[in-house]
C-alpha cells in the first residue's frame, strides 16, 4: 500500500494511492494510517489533490556516514558504531515544495537517501523483530549546509534549517527495502546512483541502535545514510531523487 499525506478540496488527511498514472486516485483514510487503516469513502483523481509530507514524525533520525563511498569522498572513515543525529521536525517538507537555501550559507548540499518509517512505539526491540516496527519507506533528501558543518563540528545548524528534509511522495508498506535502486538528480544530470544493499549498517541494526537510545513512536523517521556523488545545488535548480519501488522526490530550490 502506497500512503500519503494529502491536500484535498474539504481539507488535510491521509490516504491511500492506487493505480499509476492518469488513472491513479486517492482514496482518505479517518483519522491516521497506523494499523489497519479505516477509509472514509471519498475519493479524489490523484491529478486533483497537493501531496504533503507523507508524515509529519516527532523526530528525524539520520545516520552519517552509512556508505563507504561516502565516507570516503567526505574524507572520513566509516564509524564502527551508527553515527546518529537529529533533525528537527520543523525541517520537514513535502514534495515539490522548495528547499530554501538560508543567506547565512555559501554551501548547501543535497543528499538523497532511504527513509524508514516507524510504525508503533518501540523501545530496545532486537534488529531481529525490528520490521515489525515498520510502517514502510520513503524517499528523503538530507539537505546539508556544508560550510556550517564544517565550521561548527556538530550538525545541528548544518542540518536543521527549515525544508532540510524533504520526504516523500508516499511511504510504501509492501517493499523490501534491503536491495533498491537509489538515484539523484540535478536538473535532469545523475549525480547520485547506487543501492541499498550497499548500507554498512542495515536497517534492521539501525533500528535496534536508535531504539536503544530512545523510545521511537509511530510517525517517527530513521534516514539511512546517503550514497557517493553528494554535491551542491543553488537557487533556481530542481532536485529529484528516486528510489525503486517508491517513487520520486522532487523539490525546486530557492533562495530564502
Amino acid at each position: 500500500m502506497r500512503l500519503a499525506r494529502i491536500a484535498h478540496p474539504g481539507g488535510v488527511a491521509f490516504a491511500a494511492v492506487e493505480g499509476d498514472g492518469d488513472d491513479a486516485q486517492v482514496l482518505e483514510i479517518a483519522e491516521h494510517p497506523f494499523g489497519n487503516p479505516n477509509f472514509t469513502g471519498k475519493r479524489w483523481p490523484l491529478a486533483d489533490v497537493r501531496l504533503l509530507a507523507p508524515i509529519l514524525p516527532t523526530k528525524v533520525v539520520a545516520i552519517g556516514r552509512n556508505y563507504a563511498d561516502h565516507a570516503a569522498e567526505m574524507g572520513n572513515d566509516v564509524p564502527t558504531d551508527p553515527m546518529m543525529f537529529l533533525k528537527p521536525s520543523t525541517s520537514v517538507i513535502g514534495p515539490n515544495a522548495a528547499i530554501k537555501l538560508p543567506a547565512s550559507s555559501s554551501h548547501v548540499d543535497f543528499e538523497g537517501e532511504l527513509a524508514v518509517v516507524i510504525g508503533q512505539p518501540v523501545r530496545n526491540v532486537p534488529a531481529a523483530r525490528a520490521s515489525a516496527a515498520v510502517l514502510g519507506y520513503t524517499v528523503a533528501n538530507d539537505v546539508s549546509a556544508r560550510d556550517h558543518q564544517k565550521s561548527d563540528g556538530q550538525w545541528g545548524r548544518a542540518k536543521g534549517f527549515d525544508t532540510f528534509c524533504p520526504l516523500g511522495p508516499w511511504i510504501e508498506t509492501s517493499i523490501d527495502a534491503s536491495d533498491l535502486a537509489l538515484r539523484s538528480q540535478v536538473d535532469g544530470e545523475t549525480k547520485q546512483d547506487s543501492r541499498t544493499s550497499l548500507l554498512v549498517h542495515k536497517i534492521p541494526d539501525l533500528i535496534e541502535f536508535v531504539s536503544g537510545v530512545m523510545t521511537l513512536l509511530p510517525g517517527d523517521v530513521i534516514l539511512t545514510g546517503t550514497p557517493a556523488g553528494v554535491g551542491p545545488i543553488t537557487s533556481d535548480q530542481d532536485v529529484a531523487i528516486t528510489i525503486e519501488g517508491i517513487g520520486t522526490l522532487a523539490n525546486p530550490v530557492q533562495q530564502a
